[in-house]
């Protein structure tokens, strides 16, 4: 037990390990650029990767505050430090969008969201996103960029005050199915009234390989998704 808090097994180990988190206030004043229409931004990036809980989308904005590449993915639950979220941003980056590092001057932004259940505000997990956010930026040559929370209730830009109710982190449910349904096959052509239809012949190695029909098989949504223009 040190300063009241349980430091588990291997105090001395734990206590030494640097602290790559940021605080709000430090966040806040890092002059962090406002980005221009933050309802729609989130919509689109939300319409883009149907985000769940547990899962992060980064994306890169041009000059004009367009979004020119979007990556999303699931980090490992054991990751926590901001070291580790670095390393994630960075190489999710790297597959979507070339750097920026010959340039005198950052053009570029990358922004960050993270869908995660609890209560709106900051907490340490958002600040260690924040230390990897600003860190993976400059590594790969662009601004830091806004830090957006989406939560059970809504979307908070943290450091900036601007939120809303929707999309949240249930919204992934209410999107559109991406998958294709089977229809059953018709059994009989459509036929004059009056008339009766008539059976197609078919071989008899057709009918033994012919297996009743059944409905398609729903697959899982991918929460980890790509996109990526240039």
């Amino acid at each position: 037990m040190i300063s009241g808090i349980d430091r588990g097994q291997y105090p001395v180990a734990r206590s030494s390990a640097p602290r790559r988190v940021l605080d709000l206030e430090t966040w806040t004043a890092s002059g962090i650029p406002l980005l221009r229409d933050p309802r729609e931004f989130v919509l689109e990036l939300h319409r883009r990767h149907l985000p769940q809980p547990g899962t992060v989308v980064v994306a890169v904005l041009d000059p004009l505050h367009r979004m020119t590449a979007s990556a999303s993915f699931t980090p490992w639950p054991h990751d926590t430090d901001g070291w580790q979220h670095r390393n994630a941003i960075l190489a999710h980056l790297r597959q979507v969008t070339p750097h920026d590092l010959r340039l005198a001057t950052a053009k570029r932004t990358t922004v960050l969201l993270r869908c995660r259940e609890g209560a709106t505000g900051w907490t340490e997990q958002d600040g260690a996103w924040m230390w990897a956010l600003r860190d993976a930026a400059g590594l790969h040559g662009l601004r830091c960029g806004a830090y957006v929370a989406l939560t059970p209730a809504g979307w908070q830009i943290l450091g900036d005050g601007r939120s809303g109710r929707n999309p949240h982190a249930g919204s992934w449910a209410e999107g559109p199915l991406h998958t294709v349904t089977e229809l059953p096959p018709r059994t009989a052509q459509a036929a004059p009234r009056g008339q009766r239809p008539q059976r197609a012949e078919r071989s008899p190695r057709s009918r033994q390989s012919e297996r009743p029909w059944g409905p398609a098989r729903v697959t899982a949504i991918e929460p980890a998704r790509r996109t990526g223009t240039r």
